[in-house]
């Protein structure tokens, strides 16, 4: 009968993304420190200058100004972010868990896209994404969500 199953005593395989420079993270926290009224262009000026940032783009769709700015951030943070799975080894299935923080823009601007799709009446693509999170970690939503 056809291909046998392997399944490990671990479950699904589990990717984590690269690291991002510090210098980096260090440049979207002083962004995310600025004053409320001057946080979102500081935001976007770190994406600017390093459009790959998937933690960048889903502070900027947090940031947006209204839900289809915010929905076009969160979805290039997230068509990124399978990019960057993939360059790490993912092959569109296994765990990519909030726990590691180095996954937490990708989950961030996908969290981000399945609830602003919500409220544009995206309905299909707000439950697509939604069931997607609970795939890549099953613990979905962490306590320290933000």
């Amino acid at each position: 009968m056809g291909n046998p199953v392997h399944l490990t005593p671990t479950g699904p395989p589990e990717t984590v993304l690269d690291t991002e420079p510090a210098e980096l993270r260090d440049a979207l926290a002083a962004a995310l420190d600025r004053p409320a009224g001057e946080r979102r262009a500081a935001v976007a000026a770190v994406v600017a200058a390093h459009p790959r940032f998937l933690d960048g783009w889903a502070r900027l769709g947090q940031l947006g100004r209204d839900d289809i700015e915010q929905y076009a951030a969160f979805r290039v943070g997230y068509h990124r972010g399978l990019d960057r799975l993939r360059a790490n080894g993912w092959r569109g299935s296994g765990y990519v868990r909030w726990r590691h923080e180095e996954n937490r823009g990708f989950l961030r601007a996908l969290h981000g896209l399945s609830t602003v799709a919500g409220r544009i009446g995206e309905v299909d693509e707000e439950e697509r994404c939604a069931f997607f999170l609970k795939q890549c970690d099953p613990t979905w939503p962490p306590a320290d969500l933000d």
